[in-house]
Order: structure tokens, then C-alpha cells, then sequence
């Protein structure tokens, strides 16, 4: 039987489906086999699928069972039928059970006229048996009254000195919104207080110290962040009702900041800043173009919000033509400027069901501050856990940074490149040193809306080539190198990071996002070579389920490997399973199961999975396995009964680059699965290539997997 987690509010507003967010994104990062369920709809629920039910599924693809609609529970708690009530609720419970070790259930959030959410409350966590996480927020009080406070609740469902109850503080520093709360379930943007992170661990500590005073065990100290309020321009469109004069990217550009122009352009373009929706009358042409400059100057406006019902200008509209290509949103109202800074002010924006970044956002910041110990403690299963995107990802990133390798970026002056450069270094993934001119690489970053911090390294090519001519003439001697052609070569970044892999300068490196992926392997090849034991370099990605992260090769490098290459493909595939905390049953696919065909193809991985057994006898390998063989219980049970892989593999070997190819991209693509890679294997020193449509998330991973890479590579 899973364990229920019932997550319950100790007060107003406390933001509850936030935490509960957060709780499910944590759970699985360690592994847990975690489900949610909201038992029971708020009274707004009726007739639409229930907010955190929709939420819960669009953040971490959890089939949850809809609640039991508000006007059911009234018409049972009137008639007396509590027992009937969690009957109902008990059997939501057990939907959700299915298959998980947590199941994440969130309570009632008391509103006005709801006489019955605490008392539903304290009947669930009865009925379910749940270990109790109270959730709080600090409003006016001292920590010493909120642990006051938090104490009589959770006496309140029956928990005393002997069986404490974890609690969760959430908005854990007040303070004025931009665009005041977003939701009275999501956190509000605020600033950051003015001591700093230390200022917010002192305060921290003081919430934690009142807390256990109480015999309340602290769970999490949530602080506010800004970024997890900024709506899109899409979301003030339907909120205010607005006219769209120019649609632009107002599903993608986000609000962080509300500027209203009553001033002179010079005093209002101060605060032009990325992110800004600028609020002017429609007929203030100045500030119009205003904007639009700079916008056209590198700065992305959230948007421009025209007042008044006053109609622009056509011949300014035309001016501003090459702003709005960039995909400037343009949107008019009624309504004057002072009544829609009213309006927003007092807006109240859920966090929409379509917004699966913002979710994420919420997601990850929540997960972060959560006591993962605890949350560990928490299942009952004996079962081994599992390894989810999510908990790979969290590996993956604490792998990087116990790694603490020196990874060289060559593309530096390109926008998706600094960002994620930006990232990596606040994580503490890597030590990163960006190549291209340090002029260049601040101006993009500016225009980016980022500050490159001190520890980010920048070098400048033209500075440095002199120190690795001799190197790279000594390296490449036996191909007629001369200094000249040296210094030719060295002028490409990627040959220039390559040579400071080779002495030892830096770990690793990262290209593609603008070079092709023969441009980013060649120096490589021709300098680091492979590594000791790797017959050749190949590929894999790391496919992620929404259940678990398989392995898949080679699908980027080799055309047509013979059976000694796809062994070799195999065993480095495994070893790279291994390496990222993924247990290796090792699938060599074909069209055949076994000896039900026959043909050259089917010849060859026979031939491949005998190799790779005899090499590496340690390892789970078998083969040829059909696809559905190798990933279908049910399927293998037929096909395949006596496989030790069949219906269970998590590494699976294509025959050759077109197969492996439009495998993963048909998977990718008709599932939603992301896919990270692809992570080249075999290299003495790790270089990994990008794809040159590549989102920044991509590159911030492909970065941490390269830390990784670089640590194994020195333990060789």
C-alpha cells in the first residue's frame, strides 16, 4: 500500500498547489514512484477539470483522477454521509496508487463560505492513513507566532509530540509584487530582501528554530521568487479583455516588470528593460517609438499596452515596422492608463493550464528547498526506485558539480550559448570559458537582458593563438603542419578549444549550436583521438520517458557500423548507461527476435551480440530483439521468454545511423519525449555536439553531461 502524503494548508493563502507542486517534482527526483490526487474539487470546480489535477499532469505528465465535483461533497456533508464521502475519496485515492510508493494528496484550501475545509481535511487524513505536511506562509506574524499557529493545526488532526507533523513555510520573504499576486495559489513575484541570500538563511533558521520548538519538524523554507509570477502577454490579454493590434510572440514573451509612460521619453525609457510591458495612451507617438527603438537596439519588451481607445497613428505604425517583425505584442484598451495600472495591480492571474514552463518554473523552485531526507523516509516500497527524467536530471546536475571540470564553450558570443553559460555558472555545473571577442560576448549578453558575472572566464582568441602554434605543429607533424597553416587553423574557436583540451587547459567543450556537427568532431579526431580500449566514436541520446530515461545508439555518428563497431557502439553505450546512474540491460535491435528471420542484417547483429558478450561478459546484452520485444513485457513473454533483457531493456542498439535516426526523432517527436543528446562516446577528452536548433536548457545539460564525462575520462 503507498504511503499518502497529505498536503494541508495552516492558514490563508498559503499556496498550497504550489508546494504540492513542488512536493511531487521532488519525490521524483529521488526516484519514488510518486502519484497526486485532489480527492475533493474546491467549489469552483464544478463542470471543469480541477486546477491542480490540471496542473499536476501538464508538470509531470501524472494521469491524476478527477476530484469529486464541490456540489457532491456539499450535498453528502449536508446530508450527514461523511463516511460515504471519504468512501469516494478513498477510491480516488486508490486510482492514484496504482503502480507508485507516494501518492502526493492535496487537501482542501479554506475559502469564503467553506465552513467544511478543515473538518474534510482532518476526515482525509484519517480515511488515507497519511503522514501529514502542513503547509504555511508568514504574513504579519513573528516565527515564534506562526509556529504557534502551525502547532494548534496540527493538533488539530490529531498530531502530537509522538508523530510530528512536517510543515512547509512558503512565501517565506513578503514584499511588493510587479504586478501584484499572481494567484492566491501560486507565489507572488517579490524581490529578493536587501540582505542578500544570507539574510534569507538567517531568516530561514529563525522559522526552523520556532518550529521545532513547537515539535514541528521543518520541511522546506520556500522563499518568493519573481520569476515564478510572470505571466505571458497572452494570459493580461484574456485576463483584461484587451484589443490585439499586433499579436507578435505574446504566447511566449513574459511580463516581468510594468512600466506606466506619463513622463518624458528620456525619463521613461529609463526603465526600458527586458521584459517590460510599457503602458502608454495611444496617441503618446513619442513613447510609441520610444519603444520601438528599443526594442530594434536588442532589448526584448514584453510588450506595449495602448490606452485611452485612442488609435495610433498609421504612418508611426509603419514606422515601427521592424520592431514588430522582431514580434513586439501590440494591445489596446478602453480604458485609461491610470483605471488599467488599477486593474493590474488588483489582478489575481492563476497560473494557466496550457503554461508548462511557468509550472515548471513553480516546480523546481519549490523542489529545491524541500528536505529530501524527509521525503525519502516517506515510502514504504522495498522496490527498487526507478530512475525518472526528473530524478536523472537532479544526478545530473550534482554529478556536474562534484565534478568541478573546466569546460571551454567556443561558440562565446552566441545568444543561446551565453545564457546557458550564465546558468551552468549559477548552478555551479562547470568552470566555463567562453572564446570570441569580450566586447562582443558583453554586448549580446546585454542585449540578452544578462550580466556576466566575474567567475564567467571570457578569452579572447586573438590574444591566445601564439601559445598554441607550436603545440598544434608538434600534433599534426606527421600531416606537414607548418606554423603558418597553424595559425590558419588556430583561428577557428573550435580547433583553439580542441588544443586546450589537448594541454590539459580545459576538461571538455561544446559546439553546434551554430557549427555543423563534421566542423565541431574534426579537430577532435584529428588532436584527442579516441580513447584507450574505443574502437571508434559514436553517439547516444538519452531518451526521457515520462517513467524512466533509456539509452539510445548510435543515432548521430555511424552510417553503417560492421558487427565489430556495433559491439564496440554496445559496450561504450553501457558503460555511459552506467556512468549516469541508468542500470544497463543492453538490447542489439533488428527486424528479427531471435531466429525468426534471416539475411545480412540480422547476420550482423547476431554476429555484434556475441562480440559484445564475449568482451564484456559483466553485462546484460542480448540480441537481435525487435523493438517491441526488447521495451513489452507482454510482447517478450512471447517473443522472447527466456531473455534476461527482453521486455525490460533501458540501452537499445540500432543496426545503423537511419534506423537509430528515425527511430529517436519518430519517438521524440510522436510521444513529446525530450531527448538529450546527442552525447558523443569513445573520445579520450569529451567534446559534444550541439543541435543548431538547440534551446537553451539543451545546452545547460550538454554541458553538465560534458563535466561528467571529463570526471570519467580523468579516472581512466
Amino acid at each position: 500500500m503507498p504511503q499518502a502524503l497529505l498536503l494541508a494548508p495552516a492558514g490563508h493563502g498559503v499556496g498550497l498547489t504550489s508546494i504540492a507542486l513542488g512536493v511531487v517534482r521532488a519525490l521524483d527526483r529521488q526516484g519514488i514512484r510518486v502519484g497526486f490526487c485532489k480527492p475533493i474539487a474546491q467549489p469552483d470546480g464544478d463542470g471543469t477539470p480541477d486546477s491542480s489535477t490540471a496542473l499536476i499532469k501538464l508538470g509531470a505528465t501524472i494521469d491524476a483522477p478527477q476530484p469529486l465535483a464541490a456540489s457532491r461533497v456539499l450535498e453528502l456533508l449536508s446530508n450527514g454521509d461523511e463516511q460515504v464521502l471519504m468512501e469516494e475519496a478513498v477510491a480516488r485515492f486508490q486510482q492514484a496508487a496504482r503502480g507508485n510508493d507516494v501518492v502526493v494528496v492535496e487537501g482542501l484550501v479554506p475559502q469564503a463560505g467553506m465552513v467544511h475545509a478543515m473538518r474534510v481535511n482532518h476526515l482525509l487524513a484519517k480515511a488515507l492513513d497519511a503522514e501529514v505536511l502542513l503547509v504555511t506562509a508568514p504574513n504579519d506574524e513573528t516565527p515564534a507566532q506562526l509556529a504557534a499557529a502551525v502547532a494548534i493545526a496540527a493538533r488539530g488532526f490529531g498530531l502530537t509530540e509522538g508523530r510530528q507533523a512536517g510543515v512547509v513555510v512558503n512565501r517565506l520573504v513578503a514584499g511588493p509584487s510587479p504586478i501584484s499576486p499572481v494567484s492566491g495559489d501560486i507565489p507572488p513575484a517579490a524581490p529578493v530582501p536587501a540582505g542578500g541570500p544570507e539574510a534569507e538563511q538567517r531568516q530561514a533558521e529563525s522559522y526552523r528554530s520556532a518550529l521545532r520548538a513547537e515539535h514541528l519538524r521543518p520541511v522546506g523554507m520556500v522563499p518568493l521568487r519573481p520569476e515564478l509570477a510572470s505571466p505571458r502577454v497572452s494570459d493580461l490579454v484574456d485576463a483584461l479583455g484587451t484589443m490585439i493590434l499586433q499579436a507578435g510572440d505574446m504566447e511566449r514573451r513574459r511580463v516581468r516588470e510594468i512600466v506606466l509612460c506619463a513622463m518624458t521619453v528620456p525619463n521613461a525609457s529609463r526603465n526600458f528593460r527586458p521584459g517590460t510591458l510599457v503602458i502608454t495612451p495611444g496617441d503618446r507617438t513619442d513613447v510609441i517609438m520610444a519603444a520601438a527603438l528599443t526594442v530594434l537596439n536588442g532589448t526584448p519588451l514584453a510588450g506595449l499596452l495602448l490606452t485611452g481607445g485612442l488609435a495610433v497613428d498609421p504612418q508611426v505604425f509603419a514606422l515601427c515596422q521592424g520592431a514588430l517583425a522582431t514580434g513586439l505584442p501590440v494591445l489596446a484598451v478602453e480604458d485609461s492608463s491610470f483605471a488599467v495600472a488599477t486593474r493590474l495591480a488588483n489582478l489575481h492571474l492563476e497560473v494557466p493550464r496550457d503554461d508548462a514552463e511557468r509550472v515548471n518554473l513553480v516546480m523546481e523552485a519549490v523542489a529545491e528547498h524541500l528536505d529530501g531526507p524527509w521525503l525519502q523516509g516517506l515510502t514504504r516500497s522495498s522496490s527498487t526506485p526507478r530512475l525518472s527524467p526528473p530524478a536523472f536530471r537532479f544526478r545530473l546536475m550534482e554529478s556536474a558539480r562534484a565534478a568541478a571540470k573546466r569546460i571551454v564553450l567556443p561558440e562565446g558570443d552566441e545568444p543561446r550559448t551565453i545564457r546557458a553559460a550564465l546558468i551552468a555558472h549559477e548552478r555551479g555545473l562547470a568552470r566555463l570559458a567562453l572564446l570570441g571577442n569580450p566586447e562582443r560576448i558583453r554586448t549580446v549578453a546585454a542585449q540578452e537582458g544578462v550580466r556576466l558575472p566575474d567567475g564567467l572566464e571570457l578569452i579572447n582568441p586573438a590574444t591566445v593563438i601564439e601559445h598554441y602554434v607550436p603545440a598544434l605543429v608538434e600534433a599534426r607533424r606527421h600531416k606537414g603542419m607548418t606554423e603558418v597553416v597553424a595559425r590558419n587553423e588556430l583561428s577557428d574557436t573550435i580547433m583553439l578549444g580542441t588544443m586546450m583540451m589537448h594541454l590539459g587547459e580545459a576538461d571538455g567543450l561544446v559546439s553546434g549550436a551554430v557549427h555543423t556537427t563534421a566542423h565541431t568532431i574534426r579537430p577532435a579526431l584529428q588532436i584527442i583521438k579516441t580513447a584507450p580500449g574505443a574502437a571508434l566514436v559514436s553517439s547516444i541520446f538519452f531518451m526521457c520517458l515520462p517513467d524512466q530515461v533509456l539509452v539510445f545508439g548510435d543515432c548521430a555518428v555511424n552510417p553503417d557500423p560492421t558487427a565489430e563497431q556495433l559491439a564496440d557502439i554496445a559496450i561504450q553505450s553501457a558503460d555511459s548507461a552506467i556512468a549516469f546512474g541508468i542500470e544497463p540491460r543492453v538490447a542489439m535491435l533488428s527486424y528479427s527476435t531471435g531466429g525468426s528471420g534471416a539475411g545480412a542484417d540480422v547476420e550482423k547483429v547476431i554476429k555484434a551480440t556475441a562480440l559484445a558478450k564475449q568482451l564484456r561478459p559483466d553485462l546484460l546484452i542480448d540480441g537481435p530483439l525487435q523493438y517491441d520485444a526488447a521495451i513489452m513485457p507482454e510482447v517478450a513473454r512471447q517473443k522472447a521468454p527466456k531473455s534476461p533483457v527482453a521486455g525490460r531493456a533501458t540501452v537499445f542498439i540500432f543496426p545503423d545511423l537511419n534506423t537509430g535516426n528515425v527511430t529517436y526523432k519518430a519517438v521524440q517527436r510522436a510521444a513529446n519525449v525530450v531527448s538529450m543528446g546527442p552525447m558523443l562516446q569513445g573520445l579520450a577528452k569529451p567534446v559534444n555536439d550541439l543541435s543548431r536548433g538547440c534551446l537553451v536548457e539543451d545546452i545547460v545539460f550538454t554541458i553538465a553531461l560534458t563535466a561528467i564525462q571529463a570526471q570519467q575520462a580523468a579516472e581512466r
